[in-house]
Order: C-alpha cells, then sequence, then structure tokens
C-alpha cells in the first residue's frame, strides 16, 4: 500500500512538472510536442523497466497477441485510450484550455471511487467520505457555473477510469502493457515529427530543443511508469482519491502560465483544496498509528525477553 502511495504522489509531481515544463518546447506545437514525447519516452521507459527486471513482461504481451489474434484489438484500443489522453495533457496547456483539463482530472478521481466502489465493493473511510463530499461540492459548483461540460473536461474523467478498468480485466496493468501503449502510437508519431511536419529543421534553428526532449522523455518515463505502477499496487478507491493531488498541481500549472481563476472558481478549487488536505491528514494519523503500534511490539517484545532472563 505504501510502495503505492508513494508511486501515485511521485507521478503527481511529475505531472505538474511535466505541465508547466511545456514552456521549454515552445515553439513546438501540441501534435509535435506529443509526437517527441511518446519517441522521447519509449527509449527512458525501456531502461526503467530494464533496471527493474521487467522487460519480460513486454515478451508477455506479445505472446499472448500471437495466441489470441483478438487480442490485439484490445492492445490497439488500450494505446488509443491512454495516447489520446496523453495529447490531451499537452494539448490543453498550449492552446490554453488547461483549466478545462484540469477540471477533468478533478472529475476523474470521483468516478474513479465510484467504479471501486459498485464493481469492486471496495469500502471508504470516514475521512474519504468527507473528501468526496466536498470535492462532489467543488466540481458540483464548477459544472453549475459553467453551465455545461467542457470536451476536455469529459473525455478525461470518462476515458482514463475506463482505461484503467479494462487493463485490469485484460490483465495487462503493468508497465508491460504501457510499453506497448506507447509502441503502438509510434508510427503516427513518426509521421507527426517527420512528415505532417519537418520539426527537424526546425530544432536545427532552435537547438534547445534537443535537451528539452530529452528532459520530456525522462520526465514522461518516470511520471507514467510511477501512475501505471500505482494503479497495479492501490485499491480503486485509494488509487482514485490520490488522485486529487494531480489536479491541484495542474491547477497552480494553468495558473502560473498565464491563465486566471475568476472569484467564482475559487468556490471550485478551494473544496478540491480541502478534499486533498483531508487526505494528507488522515494519510498522516495512519501512519502515526502505523508507528506507535510497532513502537508498542518492540516495548512488548523487550518485555518478553526481559522476562525471559530473569526466569532462566
Amino acid at each position: 500500500m505504501y510502495k503505492g502511495v508513494a508511486l501515485s504522489v511521485l507521478a503527481s509531481i511529475t505531472f505538474g512538472i511535466l505541465y508547466f515544463y511545456t514552456e521549454f518546447l515552445k515553439p513546438l506545437n501540441s501534435e509535435e510536442t506529443f509526437a517527441w514525447r511518446m519517441l522521447a519516452t519509449i527509449p527512458f521507459l525501456t531502461l526503467l523497466m530494464w533496471s527493474m527486471g521487467d522487460l519480460k513482461l513486454i515478451a508477455d504481451i506479445l505472446k499472448r497477441a500471437l495466441k489470441q489474434p483478438t487480442f490485439i484489438l484490445w492492445l490497439i484500443l488500450s494505446s488509443i485510450l491512454c495516447t489520446t489522453q496523453l495529447w490531451l495533457f499537452l494539448w490543453g496547456p498550449i492552446n490554453g484550455r488547461g483549466l478545462q483539463v484540469s477540471l477533468g482530472y478533478f472529475l476523474l478521481p470521483l468516478v474513479m471511487v465510484l467504479i471501486g466502489c459498485v464493481l469492486y465493493k471496495e469500502k471508504l473511510s470516514k475521512w474519504q467520505i468527507a473528501a468526496i463530499v466536498l470535492a462532489v461540492l467543488g466540481v458540483g459548483h464548477e459544472i453549475w457555473r459553467i453551465g455545461s461540460i467542457a470536451w476536455e473536461t469529459a473525455y478525461v474523467a470518462l476515458a482514463y477510469p475506463l482505461y484503467f478498468f479494462l487493463r485490469r480485466v485484460f490483465k495487462t496493468d503493468n508497465l508491460g502493457g504501457f510499453w506497448w501503449d506507447l509502441a503502438l502510437i509510434i508510427p503516427v508519431s513518426i509521421y507527426l515529427a517527420f512528415i505532417y511536419s519537418d520539426t527537424v529543421s526546425l530544432i536545427a534553428v532552435f537547438p534547445h530543443l534537443i535537451l528539452a526532449v530529452i528532459g520530456l522523455g525522462f520526465l514522461s518515463a518516470l511520471g507514467l511508469g510511477s501512475y501505471i505502477l500505482a494503479s497495479r499496487y492501490l485499491p480503486f478507491v485509494i488509487f482514485g482519491l490520490l488522485s486529487y493531488l494531480e489536479p491541484v498541481l495542474l491547477a497552480f500549472a494553468s495558473i502560473l502560465l498565464g491563465e486566471r481563476v475568476s472569484a467564482t472558481e475559487w468556490f471550485t478549487y478551494i473544496p478540491i483544496w480541502c478534499a486533498v488536505l483531508l487526505l494528507v491528514i488522515e494519510g498522516t494519523l495512519h501512519l502515526m498509528k502505523q508507528k506507535n503500534k510497532q513502537d508498542e511490539l518492540k516495548i512488548n517484545a523487550n518485555n518478553l525477553e526481559k522476562r525471559i532472563g530473569r526466569d532462566e
């Protein structure tokens, strides 16, 4: 559980950095940035899997596809669900739609919690229920304020839970499955990078893009790899609730990129931030209880040793 929590937090922090990182990739547009992100992430992801001894997962999925040709259809669908989200993640801030995308990430955890409770029969603690109530208030206010849900918001909130749910169903919820998600989109990435637009000549004019793309690949592999692993180690409810750290960071990144939060929008973000705070408090209390239990066990063990020594 703790490993999953740590991976989820690491992923959220990395995604927050990536949202702001798009500034270093100018003058690449969203399609070009997406293409180079895919091309640069694969090598770093492969290195990460090699260091963890997980390269065999790639071969295992290939063997399944060769034995079950229909399984290839799922791999293609999985790749589409995953990579379109990655494209939207970059497209949003570049095109001034960062807050709409971040609202999708606000709504996403609620959908994940709903799936966890309905399909997996997972239980909620009192702290988690309170966090959900606050989150519902914040998201509900934003939907009421706008009067509708932007397509970016709806796609993030619905497609990602479907993606994670189906990954568990088809048993590809590991780094090997994610590797194939990226590998299958490589032809599209090559087209966008070298045929749709001549980014090589653009990089020649702006040489800083070489280091920027390398950094993009490293951060993407770190963040996405951690996120995928966290989804495997954590229950759906916990995984969903921890995802609230990400939209908080995305909202801050959007503000730093020049987007502004109006007075009425604060009624959306404040309840969400309070929900995240409740989860932090619950996690801290849980860690303190665990530490106290460990200390009690040590004290009891020491007392037992002393008694045995006296009896002897």
